[in-house]
């Protein structure tokens, strides 16, 4: 039996090294993640020559001081997670690139008990650590994004349990954020407004619609105010709800004035309806749109009437499309390249089916800088239905840029692929 093929053709990542550090032999599937030949590593030194990282000395090489615990010990070690540097061949562009590994070593003794090789197999986690690190960015956005608006901010799992609530939620009740999550939330709540609460939100949650509902909110003083609460399912393309996002806004006072004026006159019960829906309009409009939308790090607009004519464009979304002319003008007029790519079909498939849009990473080709070229660049947005009075009257767009790390990725798979 050829023993030496069949270890070049084991299915894992796998080099053997001597104690002096002198690489013995590699399986092909660790030349291959490496970006190696057999014939540039065998025979030199692991660290100084085969696989050195410009971002580590020898001395505080996390690699080095696993193969020294080794030699020590004659045990396995396993290290943790590590980022390192690797060469990229000079054919492939040169330089290097990060990646993040797993390891271990494994000591092979001789017949006297003493370390003849070192095995190391590794693990490439480079795509789930970017993976993470892309995650932890979009997450700080989105906190970012809900702290900086006035309204009380909260996620929920499908079935209504709560998993977020931005730091306005903390500052108004004076409750930590951990005694809020899951149904702690409860706490704040008017104990006779909890049960019809959760009656109405357990229907919501089962019908997958909108749940809107006023309530009481005890604030860090222990005072029971007003409050408008929203919460809408967001589902995925196959139309599973993933999760539901909601906002609560403070309507005490006009609750109050309400309620004078009806105590004043009974005939003012009519009016009554129409102050909290103008109310509501309006407050609507003013905080949730200008604060939320001109403030957000995120692109907005409003887009009006079946023909969907821009009404509203917070500065990221004008950022994206300097020297356009956008406010009164329809997207077909203001944006022609995205006819032919689908994007007003999807903006009339919205505004009449009352269907929000969600898409991750989409492509978009236009020409950005006026220099009559196509760019394409990636966007994770919502095309949301604005429904007033129960009738669809234009269409809300939320997302924000993902270029950088799409191109990132893209890049990542064509190392990866040797391409």
């Amino acid at each position: 039996m050829d023993t030496l093929k069949l270890f070049h053709y084991i299915p894992e990542n796998l080099i053997a090294v001597s104690p002096d550090y002198k690489i013995i032999d590699a399986t092909n599937a660790y030349l291959k993640v490496t970006l190696k030949k057999r014939e540039e590593i065998q025979g030199r030194h692991f660290l100084l020559e085969a696989y050195p990282d410009p971002n580590y000395t020898f001395e505080a090489n996390p690699v080095r001081l696993s193969f020294e615990k080794v030699l020590q010990t004659k045990a396995v070690d396993y290290m943790n997670l590590v980022s390192y540097r690797i060469a990229v061949p000079e054919s492939e562009g040169g330089g290097f690139y990060d990646s993040y590994w797993e390891a271990s070593h494994t000591p092979v003794l001789d017949d006297n008990g003493n370390i003849e090789y070192i095995i190391q197999k590794t693990t490439d986690v480079t795509e789930r650590e970017l993976a993470k690190q892309a995650q932890k960015v979009s997450e700080g956005k989105f906190k970012f994004l809900t702290d900086a608006v006035p309204q009380l901010i909260h996620t929920a799992e499908p079935n209504g349990s709560c998993t977020y609530v931005n730091q306005r939620w903390v500052e108004y009740t004076g409750v930590p954020l951990e005694e809020l999550l899951g149904p702690k939330w409860q706490q704040v709540i008017h104990p006779d407004d909890i049960t019809q609460i959760l009656n109405r939100q357990k229907e919501a949650i089962y019908a997958e619609t909108e749940f809107q509902a006023e309530l009481r909110i005890k604030n860090k003083d222990g005072n029971y105010r007003w409050h408008l609460v929203r919460s809408l399912p967001m589902k995925d393309e196959q139309g599973q709800v993933i999760m539901r996002v909601g906002s609560s806004y403070d309507i005490h006072s006009t609750k109050q004035m309400v309620q004078e004026l009806l105590e004043a006159n009974e005939q003012m019960s009519a009016l009554s309806d129409q102050v909290q829906l103008a109310y509501q309009k309006a407050e609507d409009q003013r905080l949730t749109l200008e604060r939320l939308i001109m403030q957000a790090p995120a692109i907005f607009a409003i887009l009006k009437g079946p023909e969907h004519r821009y009404e509203l464009v917070n500065p990221q979304y004008q950022r994206l499309l300097p020297n356009r002319e956008l406010i009164g003008r329809t997207v077909a007029e203001a944006v022609p390249e995205v006819v032919d790519q689908g994007f007003v079909q999807i903006l009339d498939n919205v505004f009449k089916t009352r269907e929000p849009f969600i898409a991750s990473e989409i492509g978009v080709k236009l020409d950005w800088y006026n220099t009559g070229q196509l760019e394409e660049a990636f966007f994770t947005t919502t095309y949301q239905p604005l429904v007033e009075n129960n009738e669809v009257t234009g269409i809300i767009a939320f997302g924000y840029e993902v270029t950088e790390k799409v191109k990132l990725r893209q890049e990542l798979d064509k190392l990866k692929s040797g391409k």
